[in-house]
């Protein structure tokens, strides 16, 4: 389950690639954010951010949407922002449609309809919202994944940063 959850945080990050000017900062605080996938399976990961955080998680999405798709077209209405893309996976095209709605201070929902190899949908929801402030103990860029391990996707850049998969696990956070 950790290395679904795990592989499941970098596809989201990546799913719906934005610049900060086309996507608007989480408030600062605790997310939790429940994915489920088509096959029905869910996750539910929380995570503490700031302004920094979100930065550099887009900036890091869009300089990979900028070297891997051939299209992103991102159109804002009212509390709707629609992105609709083609990107190379494993070498092959494959477009996207994604939808997010709501309010990055509260609650947003993404969906994320991907085109599969075998010409079939796929598709990702995400329910986010905003929980409070990150807990005393966390800093931002910690993830509480599914089990309770605690790993910083900020650190995890770094070569054997204290984030990284393998590091001491953290107890869950309720």
């Amino acid at each position: 389950m950790e290395k679904f959850a795990l592989a499941l945080l970098f596809a989201v990050a990546a799913a719906a690639p934005a610049s900060a000017a086309e996507l608007p900062p989480r408030k600062a605080g605790l997310w939790e954010m429940k994915t489920t996938v088509s096959s029905g399976r869910t996750i539910t990961m929380q995570q503490c951010v700031d302004a920094k955080t979100d930065e550099t998680i887009q900036a890091s999405a869009a300089a990979s949407a900028q070297h891997d798709c051939s299209k992103r077209d991102v159109q804002k209405s009212g509390n709707t922002i629609t992105i609709d893309s083609v990107c190379s996976m494993a070498g092959k095209p494959r477009a996207a449609h994604t939808v997010i709605t709501g309010s990055f201070d509260s609650a947003y929902v993404m969906t994320i309809t991907r085109e599969a190899e075998d010409a079939s949908s796929r598709v990702i929801n995400i329910e986010a919202k905003w929980l409070g402030p990150c807990a005393a103990d966390q800093k931002p860029g910690d993830t509480i994944m599914p089990n309770g391990t605690k790993m910083n996707v900020l650190e995890m850049k770094r070569p054997g940063g204290a984030g990284a998969p393998g590091a001491p696990a953290a107890p869950p956070q309720h």
